[in-house]
């Protein structure tokens, strides 16, 4: 019989999801109380009345954390690894290339 280890998150009796991760149970419980701290922003504001759509705002930009730190400017965009430059051919490999064109 094999023993295996779950993490459950739950919200207020409910089970939200289940992960066989404590890192992974736990980063997603970061992004629910985001989404929570968001919601309540939301509500604040005025924009959204229907709170349906404060709660799935609140839960997208919790999911895109990363991108909405970028777009705030909190948080700088990694710098694209420049891709290396190719190899140039030395004198020999060029004459035998040269050679083999010739034939």
């Amino acid at each position: 019989m094999a023993v295996i280890v779950k993490y459950v998150v739950e919200r207020n009796g409910e089970e939200k999801m289940t992960f066989t991760s404590k890192a992974e149970a736990d980063a997603y419980d970061k992004m629910l109380d985001m989404a929570d701290e968001l919601f309540t922003l939301l509500g604040k504001s005025e924009l959204l009345e229907d709170e349906e759509k404060q709660e799935e705002l609140a839960m997208y930009l919790a999911q895109n954390k990363e991108e909405v730190l970028y777009a705030l400017g909190a948080k700088r965009r990694p710098t694209p690894a420049k891709p290396k430059a190719e190899k140039k051919p030395s004198a020999k490999e060029t004459t035998v290339e040269s050679d083999d064109q010739a034939a």
